[in-house]
């Protein structure tokens, strides 16, 4: 082992290999902070030296773990004692600007939230966006096909990706760094690793498609009385704002409340007595008519009973206050701490069923338990936290088979963006078939023949 290290060491440089307690001192996950146990970890500079190491790996059978900014919450990113792991951290180039044709082309380490600003520089916005703006890495987005706040209007990761570079298990570099909105030559090569989680291959570059720029923007938060209520909302911002609605974030009462007047972390700006909140968030180019649209559309919801109660940000500082209590995911972590976390999506028409009969069947168990519902509801994507005091296998068992077995029956799925990993591989039949996990499963033979690349996440190991 030694010897391939020492040869890995000549490609990348010495500063760039680490081991032993170099290692540990770096965390294996943000939730969980333990120490990463993976033999070494080695940081390219680009897909060349990348594609170098690979061949060293193919060669040695040394099986290795992709790393971003380490936001994920499925333990995708977690390495064995017998596991090499390859940082991207290095790989932070924009390398170049297109504002003719709306693009950006990256190094697969660079922030979203630099890639936000980039665009912003040229007068554009690349849309995806999500709280860990700040720390996650354009390639794990695209490994985990990220979703976020702006789904509702822009779509997935793998809407916002024309082109991709990646390096294949034996060290083979497969560029597809299309520039093209349209490009029907052949297949269509990059969506076999977008959401793939680092198992086909390791993304290196990508191109990536940028929006217009919408200057204008109006965000209010408003409470209704009914679940019904809320899904009538639902329908009434996108008949009256149409593609101008920007974001949808419901929060059910467990979360609002926990939030705000329960824990003091923000001030309440609405009562906290409904049983729903949501963030609406209206996006333009014409701050006057954008403006007038939104309170139109807010009015008329309320003239037809669709919500109870609404407050309307004045000024950025009122909408970061807003978004402050959405998006304070490290204040819920504390709060309730541990708890058990899960993304799951199913049809919007059996959310509250669904919600309600998985609070009794936790409380029935857990009488003292806290089950706290929140997500972005118009893509039918719930966020779920439960917390019963104790963070022990058997009950991380019971509570795993209390959320995802209802989900079978109503056509829902056990991951809507946060991917599969090591944490759900094991309930991967309840929202994919036989047939799909079989085809998965010869796609990664074909594509991995030594089940080097994130070995035994998303998928079960090669015997």
């Amino acid at each position: 082992m030694d010897t391939l290290l020492d040869f890995i060491e000549k490609v990348v440089g010495a500063k760039n290999i680490l081991r032993g307690e170099d290692v540990r001192a770096r965390p294996a996950d943000w939730i969980t902070k333990e120490p990463c146990l993976a033999l070494a970890l080695v940081r390219p500079a680009n897909a060349e030296q990348l594609s170098q190491v690979m061949a060293l790996c193919y060669e040695a059978d040394q099986p290795v773990v992709t790393h971003g900014g380490l936001t994920g919450l499925v333990r995708g990113a977690v390495a064995a004692s017998n596991e090499l792991v390859i940082s991207l951290e290095r790989m932070t180039e924009i390398e170049s600007v297109d504002p003719v044709g709306g693009t950006l082309t990256v190094q697969a380490g660079v922030p979203l939230q630099i890639v936000q600003e980039a665009a912003e520089q040229i007068g554009m916005q690349f849309a995806l966006d999500l709280g860990a703006r700040g720390s996650c890495t354009i390639g794990g987005n695209i490994a985990t096909n990220a979703g976020g706040i702006r789904v509702i209007r822009y779509g997935m990761m793998r809407d916002q990706v024309l082109g991709l570079e990646v390096v294949l298990a034996d060290g083979s570099v497969v560029s597809s760094m299309n520039n093209m909105l349209k490009n029907n030559a052949g297949y269509d090569l990059k969506h076999m690793f977008i959401g793939s989680e680092g198992t086909l291959g390791i993304v290196t570059r990508a191109v990536l498609k940028l929006q217009p720029q919408q200057s204008a923007s109006q965000t209010a938060l408003v409470a209704c009385d009914s679940f019904e209520s809320l899904v009538g909302l639902l329908q009434h911002m996108r008949q009256t704002l149409g593609g101008e609605l920007g974001a949808f974030e419901v929060m059910w009462r467990s979360y609002y409340a926990l939030l705000t007047k329960e824990s003091g972390r923000h001030n309440a700006p609405l009562d906290t007595d409904a049983p729903f909140y949501v963030l609406i968030e209206g996006l333009g180019n014409d701050q006057a008519e954008t403006a007038q649209r939104f309170e139109q559309a807010i009015t008329l919801a309320f003239e037809k009973e669709l919500l109870s109660d609404a407050v309307v940000a004045n000024s950025d500082t009122q909408r970061d206050r807003l978004w402050a209590i959405r998006e304070d995911i490290e204040g819920l972590s504390e709060l309730i701490a541990p708890r058990f976390v899960f993304d799951i999506s199913l049809p919007i028409i059996s959310m509250d069923t669904y919600v309600n009969e998985l609070e009794a069947s936790v409380r029935e168990i857990w009488p003292d338990a806290k089950v706290v519902v929140f997500g972005h509801l118009g893509d039918g994507n719930l966020h779920v936290s439960i917390s019963t005091g104790d963070s022990n296998e058997e009950t991380r068992i019971k509570i795993e088979s209390l959320v995802y077995k209802p989900l079978k029956e109503i056509g829902g799925s056990i991951s809507a963006e946060h991917g599969i990993g090591l944490k759900k591989k094991d309930h991967l039949s309840i929202s994919r078939n036989p047939g799909e996990i079989a085809l998965m499963m010869r796609l990664k033979e074909a594509m991995d023949p030594k089940g080097l690349l994130n070995r035994g996440k998303v998928l079960p190991n090669k015997n």
